[in-house]
Order: C-alpha cells, then structure tokens, then sequence
C-alpha cells in the first residue's frame, strides 16, 4: 500500500480513499463494518463521508465502528458540509452558521473531537469567501478541524479562495475533491490540474470509477438491470467514446493479470499530483480488489494506450 502527503500537510493518507457514500443507505452497520475492517487490514487509512450521505446515516456509521473499533488515532477522516441537510435556509450553503452547526453535528455522528479533513461540498456563491475562511479558521484553531479542503470547486473559484486566505490570513483549502475519471478527464485536466501543483494541493477524486461504468460491469449488447443508476450509467457513458475506453481498459487489464476496476484506479494513482481517488465498496472481497490497484504498476505504453483512448481534446 502506498503512503502519501496530503498536499502541504502533514497527514499521511492512503493511496487509495474509501468512499462510504453507501454506509447507512445500501449497506447496514454489519455490512459496512466487515468493510472497513478489510480496508484497514489491508493498509488503507483514508477514509471519506459527508453528513449529506444518507441524511448523516454514513457519519452514523463511521462514527460506530470508530468507537467499537477504538482506532480513531490511526484513520484519517474526510467529511464535507454545505450541501442541504434539511429545508431551513440556514440548514445548508457556507455561512458561518451553517458551518458551525454542520461542524457539531458531524463530530456528534463521528463520536469524534476532531475532523482530520473538513471539506466545502460545494461552492457558495451567496456567502462571501471572508465569511466561510474565517469559520473555517475559528474550528482550526479550536482543534475541532485539522485542515480544510474544497469539493466541486472551478478553478476561478479555488484560485480566489487561495488568495482570499492569504489575503486575510486565513486558514487555506489544502486539497480538491474533483470529478475525475478515464471519461470524465476535461474539467480537471483543462482548469484545474495546472492550479493545484503549482499550489501544492492535495487531488483526491470522485466517480473514480464513474458509477461502476469503469469496471467492466456493464457491456455492450448487454441486457441492463432495472435501476435508477444503471438507467444514469446508461444514459452518459453508453456511447462510442465509452466504450473506446472500456475497451482499452480491459485490453490493459488482461495484459497486467489486473481488473477493470483496477486498471482505472491505477490510472488516476500514477497520474503526477494525484493524492488518491476515492472508491466504494459493499464487500471485503470488493475492498481487497480495490486496495491491490495501489500495487499496479503500469508501464509508459499502458499508460499511453489509456491516455489516447480516453483523449477529451
């Protein structure tokens, strides 16, 4: 298992990042317990929620095999705040309010005294930048957050945080959480990817495996299974380009003795400032799979088979 620096900071994370997007919806205490133990015996230590999943049910979780566990010093929590957790105006956005209030309740569910990684869900345009940093700042200082990141920020955006820190001497977003995947490569690598290596930041992505699409579950001619999301993996990635690059991943594959699943997480693992993408599992079974592309290496023909595949320009 590789060990990396998130960013600047000094935490040291996993290559690869367990999504618990499914904990407290798909997969009850039991399920998601034997997950998260196979995780940790399997050297990962990165770990990602939001109290938004599930209406806090994933933090509920977490925070439960944490405390039966009792290994909260050797885990590295990620959570987020901003996206609605009720129909009040002040129970979602930036403000100050909404992040102190987010901020308690996601250590109550976490039975936790501090967040390793506390992340803005999303951009608030309807909140100045002042207002949000300096929260921020208040529950840094106050050890309830270690450090701050930023989740669905565009670039303009992220550029003007990182400057509004400084300029108020603030505590500053130390990673991104983007979408980014082999089909999913433009708004990153266009906007984003050049801004954070040259400030240092953290990447840890998201849709690593884009809905399951890039594991090779789904193929071409085949009947599709009656689901809301089999129905939205259909509908975006069920095209010529798709399947250009599914196709490359499973030739890649089956030249590494490797799986789809992993042959795309090793993709984004190798790419040059990535920290770790973040990837869901319901199985221990599922979990050793995805910790063992942390172990692939591809080589340089690999990786440009993959990158002229899955070409967005």
């Amino acid at each position: 298992m590789q060990i990396r620096n998130l960013g600047r900071t000094g935490l040291k994370v996993s290559a690869l990042c367990l999504g618990t997007n499914t904990f407290g919806r798909t997969s009850d205490q039991a399920a998601s317990n034997a997950v998260l133990d196979a995780f940790v015996e399997g050297g990962g230590n990165f770990i990602d929620t939001a109290d938004v999943y599930t209406r806090g049910e994933s933090e509920i979780v977490l925070g439960n095999w944490i405390c039966e566990r009792n290994n909260r010093h050797s885990v590295v929590v990620a959570t987020k705040v901003g996206l609605p957790m009720g129909d009040a105006p002040n129970e979602r956005g930036l403000s100050r309010q909404h992040i102190m209030d987010g901020v308690e309740a996601s250590l109550r569910r976490l039975q936790t005294d501090h967040i390793d990684l506390y992340q803005a869900h999303r951009d608030d345009r309807d909140t100045k930048m002042e207002e949000m940093l300096r929260a921020f700042d208040d529950l840094v200082r106050q050890g309830k957050v270690r450090y701050i990141g930023a989740s669905n920020y565009v670039a303009w955006r992220l550029a003007e945080a990182l400057g509004e820190s400084k300029y108020h001497d603030c505590v500053a977003f130390e990673s991104l959480q983007p979408l980014y995947n082999l089909y999913s490569r433009e708004e990153y690598e266009r906007d984003l990817e050049d801004l954070c290596r040259a400030r240092g930041l953290g990447v840890i992505t998201y849709s690593s495996l884009a809905s399951g699409f890039l594991t090779g579950k789904y193929r071409r001619g085949q009947s599709m299974p009656a689901s809301h999301r089999a129905t939205g993996v259909e509908r975006q990635y069920f095209n010529e380009r798709g399947w250009k690059i599914l196709d490359a991943i499973v030739r890649v594959g089956a030249a590494h003795g490797a799986t789809p699943a992993q042959v795309s997480l090793a993709w984004i693992i190798q790419r040059p400032g990535m920290t770790a993408p973040i990837a869901s599992a319901t199985t221990p079974a599922q979990v050793k799979e995805l910790l063992d592309a942390t172990d692939l290496h591809l080589e340089a023909d690999a990786l440009a088979e993959l990158d002229r595949d899955s070409a967005w320009r």
